[in-house]
Order: structure tokens, then C-alpha cells, then sequence
């Protein structure tokens, strides 16, 4: 094992996860890597153990199953890997009317963008806490902040998650186990084509690199911050939409989401 430890990252195939696995093998962390694409895996895995020396493990798991989490916990706990470092990143997004979309669609985004992460964080955060180390970094948006017509399910489940986050972070004041949120906006990944909604007015003005994105995660993370807005953009828009009704910000989101 690393002295550093090893760093479970989700969705880590593509985007801001792949990115996030470069920093963390570049580091020194030993790696476990959970995507769905299990041949994508194993070509970062070789490239990050040929480059970076570290020892990397492959899980390749579709996080809309609910026994999910638990196959992951469960595998590591046999074969005695500690993680040190939690990052919940895997999603994707639905995008349209609610009322027009098949049900289940928004239910699996739903197993994977909340109930996964939670379970997750729920089974290695009591292992963290026994060895009292240990870090969680969750991917939020900066559609944690307001409601998301057209992306009504997914911009919930991302309010979820930071404020599940905050949460935690202030009932882990005290130990040496921390959790921080990174909150983006649009970034240049397959995301938006992938949903549908690479078109749409918000993904075409103001973009950002996943590279980018994910090296202001990584300082956060070890920074101990609670959470982070990318971009100075996204910073102005999240703290403008706090002086204005909820129901203005939905309309202001439809309209770039349109």
C-alpha cells in the first residue's frame, strides 16, 4: 500500500474522474477505479501503474444497480484495501420535461447521482472514523444551488448532495476525516452530448476543462474546504442567486437551459 493511501474514484473512465485519477496517481495514491467500461479501466489503469508507479485495482460496476455499493465494500473488505480517499463522481444527466421522460430513466439517475454516493460514504466513512483519516470528495454543480427546469431531477439530487455534504462535514468536526463538495458548472466533457443537451444555451457560453475543474477539486479536497464553486462565472451566478426568490432563479435556469 501507498504511504499516501489509495483513492476510490467513481466513474473515473472519462471527464472530471479521469482527470481526478491523474492527480491522485501523480501524487502517489494508490488507485481503485469504478466505471462502467471495463476496457477503458484497464488502458488508465496500465497507463497510471506504467507512469506513476502505483498500484491500481478495476472495478468495472454500473452504479444504477442498488447491490451496487455494497459489491464494492464488501470486494475491498476481502482483499484488505483501505481507502483512504472517497470520490463520488460518477453521473449523467436527463434532460427535458419530467412529465416527458420514461420513468425509469429518472429513477436509475437518481440510484446512481444520490442513494449510490450516500451508501457509499454511509460504509467507508465508519472505516474512516476507526482509523480516524480519511477524506470524501463529492461531485455536486453549481445546479445544487437552484432549481433546474428541464433538469429538474438532476439539479435535486445535486441540492441533495451538498447539503448532504455540509452535513457531514460539520457532524465530522473534530476528527481527521473530512468532506468537501466541488461544485462546477459547464464543462467540456461527453456529459452534456451523452444527455442530450450540448446544445442548449448554458453549455455553449461559458465552459471549462475538466482538467481544470478537476485541479480546483483536488486543492480543495486537501485544503479541507467544505466546498468549492469552479470559476470565478459560477462563483457570481451561485452567490447572485441567494439575493433573488427561488422561483426567479427557476425561470433564469430554464432560460439557459432551453
Amino acid at each position: 500500500m501507498s504511504e499516501k493511501g489509495t483513492a476510490l474514484i467513481t466513474g473515473a473512465s472519462e471527464g472530471i474522474g479521469y482527470e481526478l485519477t491523474k492527480l491522485f496517481a501523480k501524487d502517489g495514491y494508490d488507485l481503485v477505479l469504478l466505471a462502467r467500461n471495463e476496457k477503458k479501466l484497464n488502458e488508465i489503469a496500465e497507463d497510471m501503474s506504467n507512469v506513476h508507479r502505483v498500484g491500481v485495482k478495476v472495478i468495472p460496476k454500473d452504479l444504477a444497480r442498488p447491490d451496487a455499493p455494497d459489491e464494492i465494500y464488501s470486494a475491498l473488505s476481502r482483499e484488505g484495501i483501505e481507502i483512504t480517499v472517497l470520490v463520488n463522481n460518477a453521473g449523467y444527466l436527463v434532460y427535458g420535461p419530467f412529465a416527458e421522460h420514461d420513468l425509469s430513466e429518472e429513477l436509475d439517475m437518481l440510484q446512481v447521482l444520490v442513494t449510490a454516493p450516500t451508501k457509499l460514504t454511509g460504509l467507508f466513512v465508519q472505516d474512516m472514523l476507526r482509523r480516524n483519516d480519511g477524506k470524501v470528495l463529492n461531485v455536486g454543480s453549481i445546479g445544487s444551488f437552484a432549481p433546474g427546469p428541464l433538469t429538474a431531477v438532476y439539479c435535486a439530487s445535486k441540492a441533495y448532495i451538498l447539503s448532504f455534504s455540509l452535513a457531514l462535514a460539520n457532524e465530522l468536526r473534530g476528527s481527521n476525516v473530512t468532506v468537501t463538495t466541488v461544485c462546477p458548472g459547464a464543462t467540456r466533457t461527453q456529459f452534456a452530448s451523452r444527455g442530450k443537451a450540448e446544445k442548449v444555451l448554458g453549455n455553449r457560453i461559458v465552459t471549462m476543462s475538466a482538467e481544470k475543474v478537476a485541479g480546483i477539486a483536488y486543492k480543495a479536497l486537501m485544503n479541507k474546504k467544505g466546498h468549492a464553486v469552479t470559476g470565478i462565472h459560477n462563483k457570481a451566478i451561485t452567490a447572485s442567486g441567494r439575493m433573488v426568490p427561488l422561483s426567479f432563479q427557476a425561470m433564469v435556469s430554464k432560460f439557459f437551459m432551453s
